[in-house]
């Protein structure tokens, strides 16, 4: 059961694989040894002791039948031709605890011939080998056949562990190499999903092995070809209609600005600004994101100087914000990306963060970059916390017409933490308030 309870809890693909094919392999080769030994080694083990047993019984016949004399000339011919040793059973010996299958037939076929119940004596000669006895009863006595272990010559155990193990490695290297070219194309498919997840462009995936899988990766290649497309199409679309409804907004903006005494409403005009102010930012955050997100360079950033860059324009609102550049470290990572999800962080803290102080605490370690900000504000509901991640959602509690942002601050943060391979993280603050935390990891 717990075999069983094992194989369900494999998540892999390729360890399901390999373990399904050992079990089969390795049931099946117990089942081949188990069929051999009891339809051909079991037989001929019961014939080769029943021609000792007979050996035995009409030795110790003929034994008694023999003079006095011609008894150590018997003795000599039955070790010459059978191996076989004839003595008194004079000393005691203990019983064999031997688990050769040999010695229960031998047992068994000794009785069956006798008609007496025999057991197999043990005991070891000067050299140390091990011999096996059987106490023969006569009628004025007891005779006593020995034969050495070596006799045997089989060593069933030894051949059935040396065929199971041997069978067990053949089984394991094959169920490997077999599994491996079987799973390779899916872990890959696996891989390039994951980064596709992300927001990264994996390299085309190696059409290998089975017809099915090669079929898999070409059409998953060329939906990884349609899709960059898709995004790029998408980049131009947006750059485009940024183009053309800046150009009317731009005259709108003229036109009015050209109009004598503010058109007459000076507190209508100024909403009239407001608003095309508010279109404007909207369309020029909605290319910055597409923009950001196509450009992955990688270069050495001193994260304490990069911080501090935004902090100090972040201070010009008179914003206090808690910060120190006690802890300095250097990585290779997306400068413009950094700077715009810790920009974009430290605006929803302000923001949100009901005037209060604002922290901002950097931690680097060998394995990853943290950068956590911490605000005051009322927090955010654990149900909600991954929805405000998404295009122009809004908590209704927190965010007005008129307090509020555009709704695209946490969804720019998102899409370039997974374009990047970095963790963004809404948590619950000690105390109150919120913690954002961007989690890099060290390459």
């Amino acid at each position: 059961m717990n075999i069983i309870k094992t194989f369900f809890q494999f998540r892999s693909y390729f360890w399901k694989i390999l373990f399904t094919i050992g079990i089969v392999s390795i049931g099946f080769l117990v089942v081949m040894l188990s069929t051999i030994a009891y339809y051909m080694v079991v037989p001929l083990g019961q014939r080769a002791t029943d021609d000792l047993a007979s050996i035995i019984s009409h030795a110790a016949e003929r034994w008694e039948s023999l003079p006095t004399g011609e008894r150590g000339v018997f003795v000599e011919q039955m070790w010459h031709k059978h191996n076989l040793r004839l003595t008194s059973a004079e000393a005691s010996l203990p019983d064999s605890t031997s688990l050769l299958p040999y010695l229960y037939f031998l047992e068994a076929s000794l009785q069956k011939q006798l008609g007496n119940e025999i057991h197999i004596k043990t005991s070891r000669d000067k050299k140390d080998e091990k011999w096996f006895w059987a106490d023969v009863p006569l009628s004025n006595t007891i005779l006593r056949f020995g034969f050495s272990r070596s006799r045997i010559g089989v060593k069933p155990s030894v051949a059935f562990f040396v065929v199971l193990i041997t069978g067990f490695c053949m089984t394991f290297f094959t169920a490997t190499l077999l599994t491996r070219r079987l799973t390779v194309t899916i872990e890959r498919l696996y891989q390039a999903a994951q980064l596709i997840g992300k927001g990264q462009w994996p390299d085309p995936v190696r059409e290998e092995g089975p017809e099915e899988l090669i079929v898999l990766a070409r059409e998953f290649n060329r939906m990884n070809i349609q899709m960059r497309e898709l995004l790029t199409n998408r980049t131009t679309l947006l750059a485009g209609i940024s183009h053309d409804l800046r150009t009317p907004l731009t005259q709108i903006q003229l036109a009015l600005a050209m109009l004598p005494n503010d058109g007459g409403d000076t507190q209508l005009m100024n909403g009239v600004y407001r608003d095309l102010n508010a279109v404007n930012r909207l369309i020029g955050q909605a290319l910055q994101i597409s923009l950001e997100l196509d450009k992955q360079e990688k270069e050495p950033t001193q994260i304490a100087g990069a911080l501090d860059h935004i902090i100090v324009a972040a201070r010009r609102g008179n914003q206090t914000i808690e910060w120190s550049t006690d802890k300095s470290c250097s990585f290779m990572l997306n400068p413009l990306a950094l700077q715009r999800i810790v920009s974009n962080l430290l605006e929803n803290a302000i923001r949100y963060g009901e005037g209060k102080p604002v922290s901002v605490e950097c931690n680097c370690d060998k394995d990853f970059l943290t950068i956590e900000v911490l605000d005051h504000g009322p927090g955010i509901p654990p149900e909600q916390r991954e929805a405000v991640f998404q295009p122009f959602f809004r908590l209704e509690k927190s965010r007005s017409s008129v307090t509020g942002g555009s709704g695209l601050g946490l969804a720019i943060v998102r899409q370039l933490a997974d374009a990047n391979g970095w963790t963004v993280k809404l948590l619950e603050r000690d105390g109150g308030g919120t913690c954002a935390r961007l989690i890099i990891p060290i390459e």
